[in-house]
């Protein structure tokens, strides 16, 4: 491809190739919406683009096109005949020439960007067009005319001189006048007229002197770039070509549109799943352009000001982010300095709305840390409920309109940070002092307040969920609403117990729908993006519904009437298929990958609480064997794998509390598997150390013992369960170890950690010495010689006959 263009000193013989009649015709063609006289035109122009042996003749037929049929008026076949006709090559060429002040051209820089971009805004109407590679590599071109203006790369004595052999009279843009002229028909000669006077604009020394672009040159650089953002990967060819530091300095240097059209296109590039990545990388431009928009926000009078608050939700980092800065801080105090006066106006729906959005998000940024007093607080929240309630309590059938469902999903966001803070407010007052923030000095009467409204907007969440039908179990804003039920039902599952329970068939269908695959993820995933709702596991895979539920399910399986419910919706099988799809979404990771998951532990704590509570269901039913089987082939690797010791313990104690319910003579492969795994892990919890003093927990374990540490008594106690149910199990725990290495840790040590854990040890060593004669010797001599611990142990003596 050439560097430039060359433009002949020939005058080129368009007004033979491309003028004629104008005809006057008034009936617009069915296909391109052009006259009859701008058909005729196009046409001859056309024949001319095909034939045209220079590039005089080829700009002068364009020039032509460009004036007299405007793109929005061109049809895709039509634009993809100029396109045939003239290729990408010839408007990027004409970029390139003007950029690099090229001496062979006798038209100036500014009317070349002018032509250039002109022809690409017009092709880029066509999505194909607007993906060619030839035009994607003009995007940082187009990027620095929108950040510098259009001479900003020119030399001073260069600006507003001809730089070729063509003189004024020949140039392929006086052509353009003169063929226009010869148009007899009144619209023709009216595009004319225009045409002439922006030719005489662009030519001017005051145009070609500024930095400043004109509002048609600017025009048609956002239409370029807007065009190639709306491509499937158009975001990612913008950020890679250096759109937002571009961007940014347009804004900051008020060029033409950077407010207007500018800012849109960022916000683009800003919302979704982008906007992590752009702020990682260009965080200074962003907090600057941050700044500079809070200031105009807080300058801002009435009805532009409420205008703004959706623009600013735009230009706030991602909640999450590592951009902990004064700065940031500061712009966020601001605001909400602003938006106090404004929530205590009186407001209709659609002007609270943006306000309530806002402030969502600047909770997700800094909490109720800047927000102001408690009473400001009180009304943030109650306002948030009242139009919960005003927008959910609706007659069935009514269907919410986009722009309300995305107040109500900032609602959610407020009243999910509102039920942490409450909840938490009767914990501090028995414990150390939190952090001092807004809702940490609630009264006592504020934070009942505040639960109250609370407890009604969830009453209207939950009413709105009854009346789900299955087939919008795929709806984004279903998830918003059963996701913020969630975050409640996490802390709260006391109140309102019945109409939580009545709701217990739609969210037990949900999750299992998302988690076999039933309902469309994608959308969900693109819409929590746009909604700023962000996802602490990353990518969407369909389980993130349950992982809400989950500490729920929690409290609602220990309550017999709850797990009544969930027992007849099958949400055993529902755990049992989550942890499989996690364990082996796991066990293809490797070091990092393989993070901890907390919702498996949690998954494991609800089905411990139905093996504890149901026996008979866990010996009758097929998904506890399916469970044995995950078991029996994940607690083997995790025993290695000391960052998920606290999903060990889980796996360990939960196989242990169901093995203790069966009754086998002999063990299979599998569960003999299961048990030395579980054997070994159990082994590994307390060191005695060297010295004769009291047992400590080992390095191991010391990290995760909070955690972990009550599983664990519960496992050893659920041991001796095994034991007796299974007598198998004896040679296991003879041949793995635990036994010589129990009784050697208890006679070294002269006490155990607390009364707890050694009431566990106890009960497990009492289960084997009652089931194992040639135990129950070792065990017994090993008391009679008065060895450390062993000798507090009353329970195990009596099992052994050792007064």
């Amino acid at each position: 491809m050439a560097d430039s263009v060359e433009v002949s000193s020939q005058p080129p013989a368009i007004e033979e190739q491309g003028g004629g009649e104008g005809g006057g015709g008034s009936e617009m063609d069915a296909g391109g919406g052009l006259t009859d006289a701008q058909t005729e035109v196009l046409e001859r122009c056309l024949h001319a683009l095909k034939h045209a042996k220079n590039d005089s003749l080829t700009l002068a037929a364009l020039l032509l096109i460009t004036r007299l049929c405007p793109a929005n008026q061109l049809d895709k076949p039509t634009l993809r005949r100029i396109f045939e006709a003239v290729g990408l090559n010839l408007p990027a060429r004409l970029l390139v020439t003007a950029v690099r002040r090229n001496d062979n051209s006798s038209l100036p820089p500014h009317e070349l960007l002018s032509l250039g971009t002109a022809l690409l805004a017009a092709l880029s109407t066509d999505p194909d067009m607007a993906s060619h590679p030839q035009l994607l590599t003009t995007i940082p071109l187009l990027l620095g005319i929108l950040a510098n203006g259009p001479m900003s790369q020119q030399s001073p004595d260069s600006k507003g001189q001809s730089t070729g052999g063509l003189n004024t009279e020949s140039s392929p843009a006086n052509l353009a006048k003169s063929a226009g002229e010869c148009k007899k028909s009144e619209e023709s000669e009216q595009k004319c007229d225009s045409s002439s006077e922006a030719n005489q604009d662009s030519s001017s020394p005051q145009s070609s002197n500024s930095s400043k672009l004109d509002e048609a040159m600017a025009a048609d650089c956002y239409q370029i770039l807007t065009a190639v953002c709306a491509l499937p990967r158009g975001p990612d060819q913008l950020l890679s070509r250096g759109a937002v530091p571009a961007l940014c300095q347009a804004v900051e240097q008020n060029q033409t549109f950077s407010h207007e059209k500018g800012l849109a296109l960022l916000g683009c590039l800003l919302s979704g799943k982008t906007k992590d990545k752009v702020w990682s990388k260009h965080p200074a431009e962003l907090l600057s352009l941050l700044v500079r928009l809070s200031k105009d926000f807080c300058q801002a009078k009435d009805q532009p000001k409420l205008d703004m608050c959706a623009q600013l939700v735009q230009f706030l980092p991602p909640a999450g982010a590592s951009l902990e800065s004064e700065e940031l801080k500061g712009v966020v105090a601001r605001v909400w300095g602003v938006l106090r006066p404004m929530l205590q106006a009186k407001l209709t729906p659609r002007q609270i709305g943006p306000i309530l959005r806002l402030s969502a998000c600047l909770l997700d940024l800094f909490g109720w840390e800047l927000v102001g007093p408690p009473k400001f607080c009180c009304l943030l929240v109650n306002r948030a409920c009242v139009e919960v309630r005003m927008g959910l309590e609706e007659p069935p059938g009514n269907k919410l309109s986009p722009e309300l469902q995305h107040t109500l999903t900032g609602c959610y966001r407020i009243m999910e940070a509102a039920i942490e803070q409450a909840c938490c407010q009767g914990v501090s007052q028995t414990t150390a002092p939190p952090p001092q923030t807004s809702t940490s000095s609630l009264s006592l009467q504020q934070s009942r307040q505040v639960l109250g409204v609370l407890e009604e907007a969830f009453s209207a969440l939950m009413y709105h969920l009854q009346q789900v039908d299955p087939s919008r179990y795929g709806d984004p804003f279903i998830f918003a609403t059963f996701r913020s039920l969630c975050s409640w039902l996490a802390e709260e599952t006391s109140c309102l117990k019945e109409e939580v329970t009545g709701l217990l068939p739609f969210l037990i269908g949900y999750c299992r729908s998302h988690l076999q695959g039933e309902s469309p993820e994608q959308g969900l995933s693109d819409w929590m993006a746009e909604m700023s709702v962000r996802e602490e596991g990353g990518t969407w895979t369909g389980k993130e519904a349950l992982r809400y539920l989950l500490p729920a399910l929690c409290h609602l399986s220990a309550e017999e009437g709850p797990r009544k419910v969930l027992l007849t919706l099958d949400t055993p099988a529902l755990l049992v298929d989550f942890l499989s799809q996690c364990w082996s979404s796991l066990k293809g990771k490797s070091g990092v990958g393989s993070s901890r998951d907390p919702s498996m532990e949690t998954a494991c704590s609800a089905l411990l609480n139905f093996t504890v509570t149901e026996p008979e269901r866990v010996r009758k039913d097929p998904c506890f064997r399916a469970l044995e089987a995950l078991l029996s082939e994940a607690l083997p690797v995790l025993v290695h794998k000391p960052h998920l010791l606290v999903l060990a313990a889980n796996y360990c104690t939960l196989g242990l509390m169901i093995g203790r319910l069966k009754s086998a003579p002999s063990g299979e492969a599998s569960q003999r598997r299961f048990f030395s795994a579980a054997l070994r892990f159990l082994r590994g919890a307390l060191d005695s150390g060297s010295g004769s003093g009291p047992v400590k927990v080992s390095l191991s374990w010391a990290e995760s013992w909070d955690e972990a540490a009550e599983l664990w008594r519960l496992g050893l106690q659920a041991l001796g369960g095994c034991v007796r149910a299974q007598p198998w199990i004896i040679a296991l725990v003879r041949e793995e170890g635990w036994l010589k290495h129990t009784l050697a840790m208890l006679g070294q040590c002269s006490a155990l950690p607390d009364q707890h854990t050694q009431g566990a040890l106890e009960e497990a060593l009492c289960a084997v010495a009652e089931q194992c004669p040639a135990c129950k010797l070792e065990i017994g001599d090993m008391i009679r010689n008065d060895k450390g611990a062993l000798s507090c142990m009353r329970n195990l003596k009596k099992s052994v006959g050792v007064k």
